[in-house]
Order: structure tokens, then C-alpha cells, then sequence
């Protein structure tokens, strides 16, 4: 009997550093085209010109056709994909255990991407209607070519309506789920592929629905910003994972009335 939960055991550790390593390289791939875009759109903006590739600065100042619609929703589901996959990690980590388990149970086993598919899904959604944003913003000419807000009542009314978001019940009733990986697990499990699928709808619902408004706020010192996405990107690691996460978005919601009523006031003055 010991000698069979050892071997649980270590097939779990295994398991898990399979997962693992496959999160971090979801996210560093992720990351490196990010990185690569944000080279190539200095490049283009340095030079003044267009070069037969992708470039996001020039789409900031012309009309959009429907490939830079397909490039830029390309950008924004990478982009969602670096920023939010680390933070789903505990969760991803957390089927992956059960589902391993249940197999030792003589259950049907499930590929945890499946999982990860249903939760990118979500996200892949959101980008789109981003991207459908952006292309809003562009034609009002409220974007600069580094895709930031060229309006401080822009930039300032997105800060004010994630710093109320930040106090609402909505966002509580969402981080919940996010931040206990178990017990969304033990109430949402599903069997087969369809349920895993199903299952990582729900939790990326879940986890957009804490984080959408914030996402938003790309837009306020621009989309292509790599320190802006990263420092979001932690903000909303440290909601699902610290102790005291909803103090964290309390404060932060303070923070974000703050910086959002400076900015308009300051521009009204």
C-alpha cells in the first residue's frame, strides 16, 4: 500500500512539473511575440514608414482593413494569453491533480489543455470585442499611434469606471471563484473532454468577469505599453493569490478614483 501511494505521489510531482512547464511556455511564447511586436512598431515609427509586415503604429493613423482587424485581434488574444494564463496556473495545476487521481480511480482521464483551450476561448472573446474597441477609438481619433489614450477624459473615465468596478459585488463574486482553485474544482467538475472543455468556459467567465475592466485599462497608457501589461498582469496575480485580495482590489479601487479624478480635473483646468 505505501509502496503504490509513493508512486501516486510521484506520478502527481511529474505531472505537475509537466503542467507547469507547459504554462511557462504558453507564456513565454506569448511574451516573446509581444516583445517582437513592440520592437517592430518602434522600428516603423522610428523610420517613418510601413514595411511589408505587420505594423501597428500605421493603423493608429489610417483606416483599418480587415487584415489589420485580423493582426490587431492577433495581438490582443497573445496579449491576454501572457497576461492571464500565469494566473490561472493554480487553477490549471489544481485539475490537473484531480484529474490524475480520478484516473488512478479507473475514471476516463482528460488532457488538461482542454481545460486551458475552454479557458483561452473566453479570453480569445474578449479580444475580439477589444479589438473591435480599438478599431471604435481609432476611427473617433481618440488613440495615439502608440495606441494610449490621446484624451485625458478617455483615460480618466476608464480609471474612474475600474476604480468603482473595483468595490462592486460583481467583481467579489468573481475573484471568489478565482481564488480558490479547490473548490471550484469539487462544485463545477464535469467528466469527459466535453466537461473539461466546459469547465475551463466557466473559470475563464469567472476570471473575466474580475478582470475585464481592467484589461480596459490598456488603453490608458497604451496597448503596446510592455511595463503597463506587465504591471497588470502582476496586479491581477496578486488579487487571485494574496491573502487579503479583496483589500487589494479595495485599495487599488481608491488608487484608480484617484488617478482617474486627477487626470479629468486636470484637464479641465
Amino acid at each position: 500500500m505505501m509502496r503504490a501511494t509513493g508512486s501516486i505521489e510521484s506520478i502527481l510531482k511529474k505531472d505537475r512539473a509537466l503542467v507547469l512547464a507547459g504554462v511557462v511556455a504558453v507564456t513565454a511564447l506569448a511574451w516573446a511575440y509581444l516583445f517582437y511586436l513592440a520592437w517592430d512598431m518602434r522600428q516603423d515609427m522610428n523610420a517613418g514608414s510601413m514595411p511589408a509586415g505587420m505594423s501597428l503604429a500605421m493603423t493608429q493613423v489610417r483606416a483599418w482593413t480587415g487584415v489589420d482587424f485580423l493582426l490587431m485581434f492577433l495581438m490582443w488574444a497573445v496579449m491576454m494569453t501572457a497576461m492571464m494564463v500565469p494566473t490561472a496556473a493554480p487553477m490549471i495545476l489544481t485539475f490537473a491533480m484531480i484529474n490524475r487521481k480520478r484516473q488512478e480511480q479507473q475514471e476516463p482521464y482528460v488532457p488538461t489543455v482542454v481545460f486551458l483551450l475552454g479557458y483561452l476561448v473566453v479570453w480569445s472573446a474578449f479580444a475580439s470585442a477589444a479589438t473591435a474597441a480599438q478599431w471604435g477609438l481609432n476611427t473617433a481619433a481618440l488613440l495615439s499611434p502608440m495606441m494610449a489614450s490621446s484624451t485625458p477624459f478617455l483615460g480618466g473615465g476608464l480609471l474612474l469606471a475600474a476604480g468603482i468596478f473595483q468595490w462592486s459585488s460583481i467583481k467579489y463574486a468573481c475573484l471568489s471563484r478565482c481564488r480558490s482553485p479547490l473548490g471550484f474544482i469539487m462544485t463545477e467538475w464535469r467528466d469527459g473532454t466535453k466537461g473539461a472543455l466546459t469547465m475551463g468556459l466557466r473559470h475563464g467567465v469567472f476570471c473575466l468577469g474580475c478582470c475585464w475592466v481592467l484589461m480596459a485599462l490598456l488603453f490608458v497608457l497604451g496597448v503596446m505599453n510592455l511595463l503597463w501589461i506587465a504591471a497588470l498582469a502582476g496586479f491581477v496575480l496578486i488579487e487571485k493569490i494574496a491573502p487579503s485580495g479583496r483589500w487589494v482590489s479595495r485599495i487599488s479601487g481608491v488608487a484608480l478614483l484617484l488617478w482617474g479624478a486627477w487626470m479629468v480635473v486636470g484637464a479641465l483646468v
